[in-house]
């Protein structure tokens, strides 16, 4: 009987593009089919073919709606696959919404970028799926409620529990049949949620398993812990000092949950009278259609009550429409705009920078995690000029973070619970973080499991899961793209940085010869 295999295929030393593909022998699974955010190049594997036939994989099976976990199914769909896809109920209604709005996000810039693109005699793109792609995708999901063992292929069933992230959001258990009878039992993490959660209960999951994939988005550091109350006192701290006449607070955020965390704080401190009572826009679609699911789900949150009674305020207004966003630009009295994406890499957020970066009454805070090359991640760290849709912006805007939104639990207790699993019997494989968290949660580990039983693998690596532990494969296929490729800064990000380092030094010579100088040396620099 030939042994399980587990590729990765994506979140491998990297926070997104998360895909776990496992042979075992009567079929294939998916664990996740996410979509690649971050620099140029890892985007560009959105575009490329799978490194496996999609219509090859049996099933899918989702553990939550973010888009780097879900957004690549429609893909996955348009290219052949056509099994089912389990997820629990919440992740299921959530992924519809998710999923359409992406399609439609990706039609709207595909056209913008084909309208620059023929300006400047360049190839036009095509959008990776589109509307029709994900009604396909939504008649093939299985709903699944937590602790209900569900079968997924001859010898193979699955049991989702709570992972404390987001709405519906899961850990994976499997259990595969063995030829001697017993039972090979692997658990995926999923993305897990910290031990205090405005909205959910903190995670669960069964020990004594034979291999944990687990994720490490903060496996090197840890947050100050804090309740709803102190949390919301800090955003409190950050709109008031961010009222300016004629300003804005711009606030980049996921569409699901955190932006509906946000509107509950800012409701309740308008309702209590700590920040000035002022219009907060929500300008997203599928956060709008998100928050209706939230309500609908309200029964699975934990403090609903007060969550709802956030979501009420009178001054909250929903921009649906496209001709309601651009609205947003005549405004002139301070106002609150929520806008995704959360990483600033699509979506309206990327028009409110635009029309708000430069201005020096405007604040732009950064509330969850920005993965290395996204924009927000560059604004994070200081940047002075950015590039959008091709123009050059001038950062004057205040840059501000609060880093106690994100649905990601720190090192602390990421490492606590993968001890509340012990025993661990085979293999750890450390997934879902940059280079650096990836590495310091692996060692870490290393410190209560045998070395040799840790692993960090790169992208598209494939091990066999053997009654004796994990063993690399030897026909592991070439990487699509090379271990110091992901989650870094690309050539694209060289290039934006040069240009806009070239405007600022022609700007600042103070006479046309100086100028002409310096525009002959670059010359000189390209033709050699």
């Amino acid at each position: 009987m030939k042994n399980p295999e587990i590729s990765f295929h994506g979140a491998s030393r990297a926070v997104t593009g998360s895909c776990f593909r496992l042979e075992t022998e009567t079929g294939t699974i998916l664990i996740d089919c996410g979509l690649f955010q971050g620099s140029k190049t890892e985007k560009e594997l959105n575009y490329r073919p799978f490194p496996f036939t999609p219509s090859d994989i049996d099933a899918v099976l989702l553990t939550h709606a973010h888009i780097d976990h879900s957004g690549l199914l429609p893909k996955l769909v348009k290219h052949g696959f056509d099994g089912s896809i389990h997820a629990t109920p919440a992740t299921a209604d959530l992924v519809e919404v998710m999923l359409l709005d992406s399609a439609h996000i990706q039609e709207v810039e595909v056209r913008q970028f084909n309208k620059r693109a023929a300006k400047r005699r360049r190839r036009n793109v095509t959008p990776i799926y589109d509307e029709i792609d994900v009604r396909q995708t939504i008649k093939l999901l299985r709903k699944t409620g937590y602790d209900h063992w569900f079968a997924v292929l001859p010898g193979v069933r699955g049991r989702f529990w709570n992972a404390g992230h987001m709405l519906g959001s899961a850990s994976l258990e499997l259990e595969i049949k063995q030829e001697d009878g017993s039972d090979l039992r692997l658990l995926f993490s999923g993305d897990i949620g910290p031990d205090f959660k405005l909205l959910h209960p903190d995670p669960e999951a069964p020990g004594n398993i034979d291999f944990l994939i687990c994720e490490s988005t903060y496996g090197d550091r840890d947050r100050n812990d804090v309740k709803p109350e102190q949390r919301r006192q800090i955003l409190a701290r950050e709109v008031r000092e961010a009222i300016k006449p004629n300003g804005a607070l711009i606030i980049p955020s996921f569409a699901v949950e955190r932006a509906q965390e946000l509107i509950s704080d800012l409701g309740l401190l308008m309702k209590e009278g700590q920040v000035p009572t002022v219009p907060v826009y929500l300008d997203s679609p599928l956060a709008i259609r998100a928050t209706e699911v939230f309500a609908r789900h309200a029964d699975e949150l934990e403090r609903d009550a007060k969550f709802l009674q956030g979501l009420e305020g009178h001054n909250l207004h929903f921009s649906q429409s496209m001709e309601q966003s651009k609205a947003l630009d005549r405004l002139r009295d301070f106002h609150i705009v929520i806008a995704a994406s959360g990483m600033c890499e699509a979506g309206r957020i990327r028009h409110r920078l635009k029309n708000w970066l430069w201005r020096e009454e405007a604040t732009v805070l950064i509330v969850g995690y920005q993965a290395q090359g996204t924009l927000g991640r560059i604004l994070m760290e200081g940047a002075k000029n950015v590039r959008i849709q091709g123009d050059e912006i001038a950062v004057r805007a205040r840059i501000r973070t609060i880093d106690l939104y994100s649905g990601h639990a720190d090192k602390t207790e990421l490492v606590d619970w993968i001890k509340k699993r012990l025993p661990i019997n085979k293999g750890v494989f450390v997934v879902h973080g940059e280079e650096n968290a990836n590495s310091e949660l692996a060692e870490t580990a290393r410190g209560f499991l045998p070395s040799e039983k840790v692993f960090s693998p790169y992208l598209d690596s494939t091990y066999e899961l053997t009654p004796d532990g994990a063993l690399l494969c030897a026909e592991t296929a070439e990487p699509r793209l090379a271990p110091d490729q992901v989650a870094r800064q690309d050539w694209h990000n060289d290039v934006t940085r040069l240009i806009l380092d070239i405007n600022n030094q022609l700007g600042s010579q103070t006479d046309p010869k100086s100028r002409h100088e310096l525009i002959e040396k670059l010359r000189q620099v390209l033709e050699s």
